[in-house]
């Protein structure tokens, strides 16, 4: 396997995928799944039922991984 170049905190850019171009501050890593979270890249709505903590219940916007190698990071 490769090394791991990226940390939580950098700026990176898309650079495959729909929201290709993008540049956004990583999340968080995972270098064992070889995936990252960007910030809001790959967005997912996810619904929530009502409870006590949230009684409207709605939906949740959530950032889902991506690869690695979809993502390269940008010099400061």
């Amino acid at each position: 396997m490769a090394k791991f170049n990226f940390k939580k905190g950098d700026i990176v850019e898309v650079i495959a995928g729909d929201d290709k171009g993008t540049k956004a501050e990583l999340l968080q890593v995972m270098p064992k799944k070889n995936k990252v979270i960007v910030k809001g890249v790959r967005v997912a709505k996810k619904a929530i039922k009502p409870s006590e903590q949230n009684p409207q219940g709605g939906f949740l916007n959530k950032e889902m991984p991506i690869d690695a190698s979809n993502v390269r990071k940008v010099e400061a």
